[in-house]
């Protein structure tokens, strides 16, 4: 899987990654960055979208709490009672539903901020946009490559604006890293890794009768009607494959797009995919991969691995994977001359002057933004794109979507990003999609 010496290397620029002194934003970009974007300003009170929350846990209460500095919360949605409850009693003049379909023909309803469980952002935002509305929607954008094109597709059909909730995009320092990388700051970029936080490996779990503040069937949507199982719900739902990938769709889809922002290739994707599962799940238990490495080839012959940093603990798992060290949870560029590692709250550099030393005139600048939810809102008003919109939040997820269909068929698989099709395989090609529980599709909302 690796190559004996590439792993020693690796480790040892890995161990002195981990020693490096934290830099802070220098401020020549904070001081570019103010340029391109002054702080975005509320609308006037004659002049607010009327925002709908669907999808009322805490991600998506924290999402409209970011929202209305823009807008008025005339709406929420959730078929939780006890989320619509704690919505209500942050947004008390809100009108509540339960059905998303109620909520978007609510005329009053100009933007939605979609925070429901992955298996359900496709379909709530693709309704959404058909309806006239903009959307905030939440990562990981889809629960299938298939999903992601036809969002995609409705996105451009409808023009409306669309950000997806990739909110790194609008940290500066995840910017920097990808502009130090995009102008070769680091030399001829040759390898990016993505470090993950393993997920759980837990079970088997117990059915329970369904609570009476839940509607199980509306939750559950597309995907297989099974019985009730509190740990498949709210909070651990994105370790089971019939709703999420695991940590590698939760995490992967914030740091896949830092890494192919930085790349340069965020609107295309890999020509080939590697992925080892490095831990089986238990019985009964959580279905998504805990422990994995997946292995990503481009067409400028830029390699990617992910890795997941449980399976850096010796534990007999790692299959050669390389270690990650004191490194967790965030993006690492190398070049032939130098390495730029960024995570929320830090970045880090080979050499200190890589940061400190502002990049020249003529270099390659990325699109700027400081405030995420602040670039949706101005978006709507001005129609321009948002800073992940549709397509590059589906370009993501792809990512993660390839290493789950890899892991799955335990083989590596050629990949037309194009075509956005795996090369001569139907049996890959056959996991692309996932076949949607009546009444539920595309159409049938």
């Amino acid at each position: 899987m690796h190559d004996p010496d590439e792993l020693l290397s690796r480790r040892q620029l890995l161990g002195t990654v981990a020693a490096a002194a934290i830099a802070t934003l220098p401020a020549w970009h904070v001081e570019e960055a103010r340029a391109q974007t002054p702080p975005p300003e509320p609308k006037s009170p004659n002049d607010r979208p009327g925002i709908a929350l669907i999808g009322c846990g805490g991600q998506g209460r924290g999402d409209a709490q970011l929202a209305k500095r823009f807008g008025d919360v005339v709406a929420i949605c959730d078929v939780d009672e006890h989320h619509v409850g704690n919505a209500a009693a942050e947004f008390p003049k809100a009108k509540q539903y339960r059905d998303f379909r109620k909520c978007l023909a609510d005329k009053s309803v100009d933007v939605v901020v979609n925070g429901t469980p992955d298996h359900w952002h496709t379909l709530v935002n693709i309704h959404a946009m058909r309806q006239g509305k903009d959307v905030y929607g939440e990562k990981p954008l889809t629960l299938t490559i298939d999903e992601g094109k036809h969002l995609v597709e409705v996105y451009r059909q409808t023009k409306r604006v669309f950000q997806t909730g990739s909110q790194q995009r609008s940290d500066g320092r995840f910017r920097l890293a990808c502009e130090l990388a995009r102008n070769e700051r680091i030399g001829k970029l040759k390898h990016v890794l993505v470090a993950l936080p393993s997920g759980p490996r837990a079970g088997p779990f117990s059915t329970a009768p369904v609570p009476g503040w839940l509607d199980w069937d509306f939750w559950q949507g597309q995907t297989p009607a099974v019985e009730y199982v509190p740990q498949r719900c709210h909070g651990t739902f994105r370790y089971w494959r019939d709703y999420s990938g695991g940590t590698i769709t939760d995490w992967g889809a914030h740091h896949f797009d830092i890494a192919q922002w930085g790349i340069g290739i965020d609107r295309s994707g890999p020509v080939s995919v590697h992925g080892y599962e490095l831990s089986s799940p238990i019985p009964g238990g959580y279905t998504a991969p805990a422990d994995y490495c997946v292995e990503y080839e481009y067409a400028n012959g830029v390699r990617l691995t992910c890795v997941s940093t449980a399976a850096d603990e010796g534990d007999g798992r790692t299959r050669g994977t390389p270690r990650v060290g004191t490194l967790h949870n965030g993006v690492l560029f190398e070049g032939d001359s130098g390495w730029v590692w960024v995570t929320r709250g830090e970045i880090k550099a080979s050499d200190p002057s890589l940061l400190t030393e502002p990049l020249p005139a003529g270099a390659t600048r990325l699109y700027a933004s400081n405030n995420h939810m602040g670039n949706f809102f101005e978006c709507v008003k001005s129609r321009k794109e948002a800073i992940c919109d549709a397509e590059i939040g589906h370009r993501s997820v792809t990512l993660c979507h390839l290493g789950g269909v890899s892991m799955r068929l335990g083989r590596k698989l050629q990949w037309d990003p194009q075509q956005e099709r795996f090369v001569a395989d139907d049996e890959a090609n056959g996991l692309l999609a996932r076949e949607m529980r009546k009444p539920w599709g595309y159409d049938a909302v």
